[in-house]
């Protein structure tokens, strides 16, 4: 039993690092782009917003997307309300004599309305290429134009963007930060690699034709998540190569991290969920790997209680991981001009252990809470 757990921590431990080691040269095939140089544009743009009990910050999003300097008859906002039951509804009304279509629902409450609100607004749209967002978000004014100009001057069908957490309260939201840092930069080097596995929601575009010829969520409707990344796979599966990552500032779209556990872990567990309809085997070896090298340093640390050998173990596990996430977070954190965050690496990445194995045992139960309502 010692030489096979022992065995198994080296096993994962090489192969986590070799992981970073391949995110690094990910993230680093991606050109970055500096500033917005195009302005002459030809595509026509739908902005999609699935909405529900928003109305905090809906109107900040509003704004935000009506301040884009992309031409004004060539971007339409649509936004379909999730059975709110604040005032989201009301707010995304007073501005239809600004241009802001709301789309409500037809239907009863469904496990997956957002992927339903989009698809029948996606037909609605007079668009070429759509843009998601969430309606949380806050973005600068030459977010569209960033996103239409890559789309322009290449052949990608699909482009994902960054998303950071900003304004920061406290210590766990600031250690969110740092974790999501991770997971945009993961999926950007997935895609550098060309072997894109994941991208976030809250910026999101991709041509309308495509999502047609793929039979847009058809195959993944039943789950409440996955409209970015299981969509992104379906498209990645007919077009490899026709995936891209925008590289640049000028493009970032700003969210919040969540302000206690119970939201953190609901959400997390929401990601989580979409792993079940995960097609390809290499993504499922990689999710399943990153779960069993977290799982073998907290198997060695109970195990350390009785056997100081195995708290060696641990630590040498615990100082490659905080090595391997320390040169990967860097050169992302520098994108984000977040480098202070990394002093708070080493507490992370312990942290990190205990939740990781938490959420990938509890994450693909059925159901979940989110947005006040069960769903799975």
């Amino acid at each position: 039993m010692a030489t096979i757990l022992s065995s198994a921590a080296i096993l994962f431990t090489v192969l986590y690092v070799l992981l970073f080691i391949f995110l690094i040269k990910g993230w680093l095939s991606i050109e970055p782009s500096f500033g917005v140089i195009k302005t002459a544009f030809q595509t026509k743009v739908t902005v999609l917003i699935a909405a529900r009990n928003e109305e905090v910050g809906i109107r900040q999003t509003i704004e935000d997307i009506l301040a884009q300097q992309y031409p004004k008859a060539l971007f339409e906002v649509i936004i379909a309300d999730d059975h709110s039951t604040d005032r989201t509804a009301e707010i995304i009304l007073s501005y239809a004599d600004r241009g802001v279509k709301l789309l409500q629902p037809k239907d009863q409450q469904l496990n997956s309305y957002k992927k339903k609100a989009i698809s029948e607004a996606i037909k609605l749209s007079s668009g070429d290429l759509m843009v998601a967002t969430d309606a949380d978000c806050r973005m600068g004014v030459h977010w569209l134009q960033s996103i239409v100009a890559r789309f322009e001057e290449t052949d990608v069908l699909m482009l994902s963007s960054p998303v950071a957490f900003f304004e920061e309260k406290n210590l766990f939201e600031r250690m969110q930060t740092l974790e999501f840092s991770a997971f945009i930069g993961l999926g950007a080097a997935t895609i550098g690699n060309k072997k894109a596995s994941t991208c976030n929601g809250a910026n999101l575009a991709y041509k309308k034709s495509i999502f047609n010829e793929v039979g847009g969520f058809k195959g993944i409707d039943d789950l409440a998540s996955g409209d970015d990344e299981l969509l992104l796979q379906k498209i990645s599966a007919r077009y490899p190569g026709k995936i891209g990552f925008l590289k640049q500032r000028e493009a970032i779209v700003y969210t919040y991290a969540k302000p206690n556990w119970e939201e953190f872990k609901q959400q997390r567990r929401r990601w989580a969920s979409k792993s079940v309809k995960y097609k390809d085997k290499a993504i499922v070896a990689l999710a399943v790997g990153f779960w069993l090298f977290n799982a073998t340093i907290l198997m060695n640390l109970v195990v350390g209680i009785f056997n100081l050998f195995y708290l060696e173990v641990a630590a040498l596990q615990l100082l490659a991981k905080i090595l391997a996430e320390g040169v990967f977070l860097l050169i992302v954190a520098r994108f984000f001009k977040r480098e202070k965050l990394l002093l708070l690496l080493p507490l992370g990445s312990l942290l990190h252990v205990f939740y990781v194995v938490y959420i990938g045992i509890i994450g693909n139960k059925k159901t979940y809470e989110w947005k006040g309502r069960k769903v799975h």
